[in-house]
């Protein structure tokens, strides 16, 4: 049986609330690999400390899992 949008809808915010709790760790946990990788690149030492400062400084924002499912259903029904 197919389902209906609002139903998928349902299932990929249900999805989303479980991920949430991990994701800002996730988040968190990736910053030391992306200022190495980024350090691997041919930039200078000025614009790699940038980088780096602003990786150190970004806090990652939870998802609203509610305005993401009304957003998704909207872009699904165009």
């Amino acid at each position: 049986m197919v389902k209906s949008l609002d139903e998928m809808a349902a299932d990929g915010k249900r999805k989303m609330d479980n991920k949430v709790p991990s994701m800002k760790a996730n988040y968190d946990a990736a910053k030391p690999m992306m200022k190495r990788r980024f350090g691997e690149q041919p930039f200078g030492p000025q614009t790699t400390d940038n980088y780096n400062k602003g990786v150190d400084a970004a806090e990652y924002r939870t998802p609203d899992t509610d305005l993401w499912k009304e957003k998704w259903m909207a872009a699904m029904r165009k």
